[in-house]
């Protein structure tokens, strides 16, 4: 008799906080726990979700215009939009789930938060069964000297969630939504008012990227990658071809082909 495997099996705690809190508290509790986004509850209840993204547009929107992000609170940044299943379900609602969402809230049979499914969770227990050219993302290139406020906008206008930075072929860095919500939300607490829109347009590609970028060769399989993915705990791997980048794997490519 084959046990049945139900979300309590592969969900993980749940990071929440509330939605009065200051969105550095937020971005900080992200980063320590390594999630995104972070649940949001008001009086102990789920009202949505908070992400690097949202952060990265809020705080880099003209409208935030001199507000630091010290005083800005998670419901500003807050998508009520978010996806929930029970404890007692099957796992297999959650792949389509976690096509559309990047975590699914768990709740018990009185409704209250006890968990999360993160791509990474889910990720543990089920692998795509296919070569690793199937499930490698085309990132957008860009050079180190690429303006951040132009980033900025190809991440709202064209939904773009990472940039790989390069010169010529050779891989330099990465740029990705903590990279750019971290590198205003610094700057706006560290520098006068009447500075912030002058030092974020002068602000390139290359002070913000990460670096050195997380590669294998295009020969690994799959489960190479979901292995580097969990040992390293970072949701994406460039994938090189004798050092020349050929794209991206990323755990959304990889619960796309689940």
């Amino acid at each position: 008799m084959t046990t049945q495997i139900t979300i309590k099996d592969v969900m993980s705690k749940p990071v929440s906080i509330a939605k009065s809190s200051l969105i550095t508290e937020a971005l900080e509790r992200m980063l320590d726990e390594g999630v995104d986004p972070i649940i949001v509850t008001h009086n102990n209840q789920v009202v949505g979700t908070a992400s690097r993204r949202t952060i990265a547009e809020k705080i880099g929107s003209i409208r935030s215009g001199p507000i630091p992000p010290t005083q800005i609170h998670v419901a500003n940044v807050t998508k009520e939009d978010y996806t929930f299943a029970y404890h007692d379900q099957d796992i297999d609602i959650l792949i389509p789930l976690l096509q559309s969402y990047k975590i699914v809230v768990v709740l018990d049979a009185e409704h209250k938060l006890i968990g999360m499914v993160t791509m990474g969770d889910l990720l543990r227990v089920m692998k795509p069964d296919c070569p690793l050219e199937d499930v490698i993302e085309l990132a957008p290139k860009i050079t180190p000297e690429d303006r951040i406020v132009h980033l900025h906008r190809r991440m709202v206008d064209d939904s773009a969630t990472r940039f790989i930075v390069a010169d010529n072929s050779r891989v330099l860095g990465i740029v990705t939504e903590t990279d750019l919500a971290q590198a205003i939300m610094k700057l706006k607490e560290l520098v006068e008012v009447k500075h912030h829109d002058n030092r974020i347009r002068n602000l390139i590609a290359q002070d913000i990227m990460s670096t050195p970028v997380t590669s294998v060769e295009k020969g690994k399989t799959v489960d190479d990658v979901i292995a580097l993915m969990e040992e390293k705990n970072i949701s994406t791997v460039l994938v090189t071809n004798d050092t020349k980048p050929v794209g991206l794997v990323t755990r959304r490519s990889l619960i796309n082909a689940l």
